[in-house]
This record gives C-alpha cells, sequence and structure tokens, in this order.
C-alpha cells in the first residue's frame, strides 16, 4: 500500500529529544510512519511502504550506525527500493533522506541541521520546503511545538494532494515523560477532516494536563483566587455555600482528579497553576 504523506523527523540538540511529525490523506498514519526511540533516533517510513523498515532501522541505530549507513543499508537490502521514501535522524543530530524513483510525484526530500522532511504524492516541492524552512526558522521552540509549526506550514503549502485524514505526533527523551517514561508526546489523529488542526488541540490538551508552571508562577489559593475557585466548585455542584476551609479544599482536590488537573492543584501548599484556574472558571462558563 502507498502510503502518500508528508513527514519531518528530528532531533532537539538542547534536550536531546528526538520525534516525528506527519499527516496525510490517510487513515490511521500514526500507526504507519512513525518510529522513534529516545536516545536511539526517530525514523519515518512512507511511500510504498516496506513494513519491517521502522524496527530494522532503530536497531541498527541502536547499533551506533549513523543515520546514512542506516538508510543504506535498508535500501541496499531491500528487495523494492524504488518505491520507498525514509527519513531518519540518529541520536547525534545526523539526518539522511532518501526517496525511490517509483514514489508517486510529487515527491522529495531536503535535509538540514538535525532534521528531514520528506514528502510524496505532494501537491509540489512547495510543501517540503516550506516544513524545512519553518523548522530552521523557529529553534528557540521546544521540539513538540517546533515539529507541529513545521507540519502546519507543509499543510498551509499544499500537502498531500488526495486531501487530509490523519495525522500524528511523537517526541521521546528518556525519562521525559509522564512517570519517567520516555514519551514526552505521542498524538494522533485517525481520521478527521482537518487532522493537522486537531493535532494542534490535542498538543495544547497536553500541555495543559502534563506541564507544571514555573514555582514563581502560581498563584497562592486566598482571597480573590480562593473565592473564584469556590464559586467555580459550588457551580459544579461540587461544595456548598456554608462548606468550611477544609470542605473547599477537600472539594478542589476531588474536582482536581476529576479533570486530571491534579498535577496543577498543589493542595498542601495552596497553590495552583494559572493553566488550571482559567480552565476551570471557563467549564463553568460553558
Amino acid at each position: 500500500m502507498n502510503v502518500s504523506t508528508f513527514s519531518i523527523v528530528a532531533r532537539d540538540p538542547r534536550s536531546g529529544e528526538l520525534g516525528v511529525a506527519v499527516a496525510s490523506k490517510f487513515f490511521a498514519v500514526g500507526a504507519v510512519v512513525p518510529w522513534v526511540a529516545a536516545d536511539i533516533g526517530a525514523v519515518a517510513v512512507q511511500s510504498f511502504v516496506n513494513g519491517r523498515f521502522g524496527k530494522q532501522a532503530l536497531d541498527l541505530l541502536r547499533q551506533e550506525r549513523s543515520a546514512q549507513d542506516c538508510l543504506d543499508h535498508l535500501i541496499g537490502t531491500d528487495a523494492e527500493p524504488d518505491g520507498r521514501q525514509l527519513g531518519i535522524v540518529d541520536a547525534h543530530g545526523q539526518a539522511a533522506a532518501f526517496t525511490g524513483p517509483s514514489s508517486l510525484p510529487w515527491a522529495g526530500h531536503r535535509t538540514g541541521d538535525g532534521y528531514a522532511a520528506q514528502g510524496n504524492y505532494l501537491v509540489g516541492p512547495e510543501t517540503v520546503d516550506a516544513m524545512a524552512t519553518v523548522f530552521e526558522a523557529n529553534p528557540q521552540m521546544d521540539l513538540p511545538g517546533r515539529l507541529l509549526r513545521a507540519l502546519k506550514a507543509g499543510q498551509e503549502a499544499g500537502g498531500d494532494k488526495r486531501g487530509r485524514q490523519g495525522a500524528a505526533l511523537v517526541v521521546h527523551r528518556t525519562d521525559g515523560g509522564y512517570g519517567g517514561s520516555d514519551v514526552v508526546v505521542d498524538l494522533r489523529v485517525d481520521d478527521d477532516a482537518e487532522p493537522v488542526a486537531e493535532l494542534e488541540r490535542l498538543l495544547a490538551s497536553q500541555h495543559l494536563y502534563f506541564d507544571h508552571s514555573d514555582p514563581t508562577e502560581r498563584l497562592v489559593i486566598e482571597g480573590a483566587i480562593e473565592a473564584e475557585l469556590r464559586r467555580a466548585l459550588i457551580r459544579l455542584g461540587q461544595l456548598s455555600a456554608d462548606a468550611t476551609g477544609a470542605d473547599f479544599l477537600a472539594a478542589l482536590r476531588t474536582v482536581s482528579l476529576i479533570t486530571n488537573l491534579d498535577e496543577r492543584v498543589h493542595i498542601d501548599r495552596r497553590e495552583i497553576d494559572p493553566p488550571a484556574l482559567a480552565y476551570l472558571a471557563a467549564l463553568v462558563k460553558l
């Protein structure tokens, strides 16, 4: 099956994070194209897909082979290389890409410092060029945001000539994810009219639920802040108007767990992250 798509694989030299962003008129493209392993590499497997390439590529990278050496081995040992398209970044930020001559046009790729952008069956080269240009122009961003911005630019430049359906964003860093996992971001949109826009919404939710505010930015739960939270808890049916301070804190803890904001509500210090306060305030206005 031909996975006509556009993607970007990259490494952040500051954090060491590795990731892939991809979009396509292909159902559940995130289950096929992106392959990532912390401190190992990131791989995009597309066009006329060899389903073994993702795992094989990461296995080769674990042997400390460079991205180019890994790509050369995969293509050199493949029975039908002309239809393949690959983008690979290794743990050192070296990038390599390949577009087989049988990939559906327009097809091609660009590589740069720490990234490879590629696509096939596109409206034209402007999709890949836009991804590369935007990625290069935003080195100050964290990797998930930078990859998503590049993917959006590719979509706005034309993207998959057949239309839109699926998208995915995967980023790994050793011990960088929730509970000490390596998974920083793993988001998929399998079937949507605007998959990149939906991916952007999901990433915003990821930041809300899993990020932490700087301790200096946290709000003390007293005075006007406590009054606003009390009103929200009463509107949500979790607190009575004559509740005590202990009842208030218990209700706030319950709501933080219900809404999955317990990482942002610090009951023991009577503090709350500003995004959590804004979310709870907005919730009762719906």
